[in-house]
């Protein structure tokens, strides 16, 4: 009778900790408030944390002004080797934009397949406003989301707009439930060709940001499909430190992940860790168990 009972306590003590609490654990060492949503998408099993507040994009709202775009070019508004002319004008100042770098004072003709390419693999800015205007401007961009299902992310302004003046950064929003439900679509074909699928996946791949967020702790060679979102730090605070990306797990299931960092005093390092210590947890806890 008491082993019986020295079991049942033993059972209660070492009970395994939720990856949510895992989550929560890791918040602290953020410096900032955590949002994360993870969801195996073949079994829909997920775990969160502060998943339905509102967290700024920054730069991973490319991903959404791309599909758009692509979906102009499935309706056949545009086409991805039509050139356009970019001029001073368009070069974005005080942001990241290896674009303007190159041709600061513009003069030079850029495909719809290049812009896509630069703003998703390289986080361009320049490319990214110029999307954002073929895609028919922000509230465009937002109605196709609803279109998919997509219903707390909003695309409300430009790279330009939130370099002028940061705080206009929290009016492009997402909560990580949203942006899971935006890889998810992603995934499934849903709202872009499957041609524009393949196109965005493998640059999502190729995304060159953010090896030490959601990739960082991984086994090398994971295949990793993410876009990454960044803003500066002011008086010691830096408003979005983000990542959100599809995880092919070992046996072939994908883990659609979204990492955000709100108003963070932490340094860059700590931020990334927590991120990456994120992805890990999830990781661990479905290739643990199937």
């Amino acid at each position: 009778m008491r082993s019986g009972i020295l079991l049942l306590m033993l059972a209660l003590i070492w009970q395994p900790v939720s990856l949510s609490d895992q989550f929560a654990g890791i918040a602290a060492a953020s410096g900032g408030r955590l949002g994360v949503f993870a969801q195996v998408i073949e079994s829909g099993d997920s775990a969160g944390l502060n998943d339905t507040e509102r967290f700024p994009m920054q730069s991973v709202y490319k991903l959404p002004i791309a599909m758009a775009v692509l979906d102009q070019v499935e309706r056949k508004s545009l086409t991805l080797n039509e050139k356009v002319s970019l001029s001073a004008a368009d070069m974005v100042p005080g942001l990241h934009s290896p674009m303007r770098d190159r041709h600061p004072q513009g003069g030079i003709d850029v495909s719809v397949r290049e812009l896509i390419r630069a703003a998703i693999v390289d986080s361009d800015g320049t490319a990214s406003d110029i999307l954002l205007r073929l895609a028919g401007g922000a509230p465009r961009v937002t109605a196709y989301l609803r279109g998919l299902g997509v219903r707390d992310m909003t695309v409300a302004t430009t790279e330009r707009a939130m370099s002028k003046t940061p705080k206009v950064q929290y009016e492009n929003y997402s909560t990580p439930r949203a942006a899971v439900d935006l890889l998810k679509a992603l995934d499934a074909g849903r709202g872009v060709s499957p041609a524009a699928r393949s196109l965005l996946l493998q640059d999502l791949a190729a995304s060159t940001p953010g090896r030490l967020r959601i990739k960082g702790l991984l086994p090398e060679g994971t295949p990793v499909a993410h876009k990454t979102g960044t803003d500066g730090t002011r008086d010691g605070k830096t408003a979005a430190t983000n990542d959100i990306g599809i995880v092919t797990l070992p046996d072939g299931r994908h883990l659609a992940l979204a990492v955000f960092v709100r108003d963070s005093t932490a340094g860059l390092v700590p931020r990334e860790a927590a991120i990456a210590n994120v992805a890990k947890a999830a990781w661990d806890h479905w290739t643990a168990r199937k």
